[in-house]
């Protein structure tokens, strides 16, 4: 019943899925759940900051290559009913590349709910964009806290759509085991999907187009397995090279490389 209801959703929501340009949609009812916050990004200029705020002036972990500014135009913008975030080749503050990293943390937290992105994902070998969820709470501690990856996507396996579980193995150390499922979704980096997670106080669902890939049930598993009942922030970012990313070298002839969002919608459950 409730994939019924997901691909009902779908459908309405994304017809940008079958023309590879983002076609916007208002907001549709979905039967069971209802609309907590959105962005259309039906406005120009930079992101808004009700919502958005920046990982920036920062390299990363993982051993990744760029440097996330927030730059706009030239890492991240909004015009024409889109969010872009564009990873480029450039000679930045001792970095070779540049990017950005959008995130939602003290502006809008998420404590359960369903959580829907429609995006086109960037290519190329390289290149390491994800849409993904860390703890709220300060000071967090990882991998104790968690943490959610509603998509990731590696430019050299380009298709192959991952979602990811991470969490502290045992209740001592800081030793990392990752729950992962991928699904295969071949024109991902040609046309715009509906990315999604539902996530209940007893199971996290992964959906791409309103099917269901994944799930991660809390029944299953040990107590530290499930530090998913306290509130999560959303992220959305390009990485470059990195432990994953960047596993077969970079070819930097594909850049500049973009992110492009149509929207991202979050609903509660009701009752």
């Amino acid at each position: 019943m409730l994939l019924t209801k997901s691909i009902i959703s779908w459908a309405i929501l994304c017809f940008a899925t079958f023309t590879g340009t983002a076609q916007k949609k208002e907001a549709t009812k979905i039967p069971g759940w209802q609309l907590v916050w959105a962005d259309e990004f039906n406005y120009e200029g930079r992101p808004d900051t009700t919502i958005w705020n920046y990982d920036a002036d920062v390299n990363n972990n993982n051993y990744e290559l760029q440097y996330y500014t927030r730059r706009s135009p030239e890492n991240v913008q909004v015009s024409m009913g889109l969010l872009t975030i564009t990873a480029s080749k450039e000679n930045y503050r001792e970095s070779n590349y540049t990017s950005a990293r959008m995130v939602t943390r003290g502006k809008k937290d998420i404590l359960y709910g369903r959580i829907e992105v429609c995006a086109q994902l960037p290519k190329g070998r390289g290149t390491w964009p994800a849409i993904w969820m860390l703890s709220s709470k300060l000071p967090r501690v990882y991998p104790d806290d968690g943490e959610i990856d509603i998509i990731e996507h590696v430019g050299y396996e380009e298709g192959i759509i991952t979602g990811a579980a991470h969490v502290k193995r045992n209740t001592t150390g800081t030793e990392i085991i990752s729950n992962t499922s991928t699904t295969v979704l071949q024109d991902a980096t040609r046309k715009f999907h509906v990315y999604g997670l539902i996530w209940t106080p007893t199971r996290l669902e992964w959906q791409v187009d309103g099917k269901t890939f994944y799930f991660y049930d809390k029944a299953d598993r040990p107590a530290h397995h499930w530090p998913f009942n306290k509130a999560f922030y959303l992220i959305l970012n390009i990485a470059i090279g990195g432990t994953w990313g960047g596993k077969q070298g970079i070819d930097d002839s594909v850049f500049p490389q973009s992110m492009k969002i149509d929207y991202v919608r979050v609903y509660s459950k009701k009752n």
